[in-house]
C-alpha cells in the first residue's frame, strides 16, 4: 500500500479536529486536511503556538480554514471546556485524531490526581472523544460508511507496558520508570481502539441498528522528529544517542510523513471497512504484527480497561 497526502479526496464541508496541532505530526496532519478544503479544528494548550502555528499553515494555503481550541490536557477541565465549546459551533464532526502526547517524561501527577503520562497520552483523549461520540454518531447516521473516522495515536513503546499489561492496582507506576509509565498509556491507546471499533465499527450493534458507523484506527507514526524528545528526563540521553543513529542510517521520518499514517486513516477513499479497528504501523500496513503485545490483542484487558475508566471518569464528574 502506497500513500501520499496529495491522493486525499475534496475535503470542502468536512470538519475535523486534530490535538497537538500546533507542532509535529499533529501539525502537518492540520495542514494537509486544511489544503484539500477541510475546516480543522486545531487543539493546542497555548493560544500562542496555536495562533503561530495557525498564521504558518495559511502562508503555504491561503485559504486553509482552521480554528483553535485551546485544550490542555494535564487539565481535564480544560478538555471538557474545549469538547462543550466545539459542540455549540458545529452540527457535524467528520474526523477526530488524537494525536497529542508525552513520552517518557518524569514522574508527575497532575491536578486531577493521575500520572501525567497516563492522562495525557490516554484519559484526557477518552474523556474528549467520549464528549464528542454522540455528534460524531449524528453525523454518521446519513452518510456512507467510512464518511466519520477516529485515530488513536500509540506507539510500539506499549512493548513497554507492565506485565499483564495495565497495572490498575497502581495505575500511576511511580516505581517502574517512565518507559513502563508510557508503554502502559500507548497500550490504553490501542485498546481503546478496539473498544470504539467493537461499538461503533462495521458490523457493531450500532452500525447495524443505524445510529451510526464509525471506522477507528491505532496509528504507530515509527521514528519521527519531533519535539517529544525535547521533554524526556533522566532517559532523554539515551534516546537522543539512538535517535542520532537511527538519524545517520536515514531511518528517521520527518514529521510530515510522520502524519501521512493518520491521515490516511482518518480521510483516505482508499480505507476499508475491513481495517477498521485495527492497529497500522511504521510502513504504512495495516494488521496485527508479531511485535505487537499480547497484552494489545486481548479483548478482556479492553473491556476491563473500559470498565474502569468509565466509572473514574463518571466519579470524577468528567462524564455522565
Amino acid at each position: 500500500m502506497t500513500f501520499h497526502p496529495d491522493f486525499l479526496p475534496d475535503l470542502t464541508g468536512k470538519v475535523f479536529i486534530v490535538t497537538g496541532g500546533n507542532s509535529g505530526i499533529g501539525y502537518y496532519t492540520v495542514a494537509h486536511l486544511a489544503e484539500h478544503g477541510a475546516h480543522v479544528y486545531m487543539c493546542a494548550r497555548s493560544p500562542e503556538k496555536g495562533a503561530a502555528a495557525i498564521a504558518n499553515i495559511k502562508k503555504m494555503y491561503s485559504s486553509a480554514n482552521i480554528d483553535l481550541l485551546r485544550m490542555d490536557l494535564r487539565d481535564l477541565t480544560s478538555v471538557v471546556t474545549a469538547a462543550k465549546h466545539f459542540l455549540t459551533l458545529e452540527t457535524a464532526l467528520h474526523g477526530l485524531v488524537n494525536n497529542a502526547g508525552i513520552m517518557a517524561t518524569p514522574f508527575e501527577m497532575t491536578k486531577d490526581g493521575h500520572e501525567a503520562q497516563w492522562q495525557t497520552n490516554y484519559l484526557a483523549h477518552w474523556v474528549l472523544t467520549e464528549h464528542l461520540l454522540p455528534l460524531m454518531l449524528r453525523t454518521a447516521r446519513t452518510l456512507p460508511p467510512g464518511s466519520v473516522r477516529i485515530v488513536n495515536l500509540t506507539s510500539s513503546g506499549h512493548l513497554g507496558a507492565p506485565k499483564g499489561g495495565i497495572n490498575f492496582k497502581d495505575l500511576s507506576l511511580k516505581y517502574s520508570g517512565p518507559w513502563a509509565r508510557y508503554g502502559q498509556s500507548k497500550l490504553a491507546n490501542i485498546l481503546h481502539t478496539k473498544t470504539l471499533h467493537k461499538k461503533y465499527g462495521p458490523g457493531s450493534s450500532s452500525a447495524q441498528n443505524g445510529q451510526g458507523e464509525i471506522w477507528v484506527s491505532s496509528v504507530h507514526p515509527g521514528l519521527v522528529e519531533t519535539n517529544l524528545a525535547t521533554s524526556l528526563g533522566e532517559s532523554g540521553s539515551s534516546m537522543m544517542s539512538l535517535f542520532s543513529v537511527v538519524r545517520m542510517f536515514g531511518l528517521m521520518w520527518p514529521a510530515d510523513t510522520g502524519s501521512w499514517n493518520s491521515l490516511f486513516c482518518v480521510a483516505s477513499r482508499d480505507m476499508t471497512a475491513e481495517q477498521s479497528g485495527m492497529y497500522l504501523e511504521i510502513f504504512r500496513r495495516f494488521g496485527e504484527p508479531w511485535w505487537q503485545s499480547g497484552a494489545a490483542k486481548d479483548v478482556k484487558l479492553a473491556e476491563r480497561l473500559e470498565e474502569w475508566t468509565r466509572e473514574a471518569m463518571k466519579k470524577e464528574g468528567w462524564v455522565r
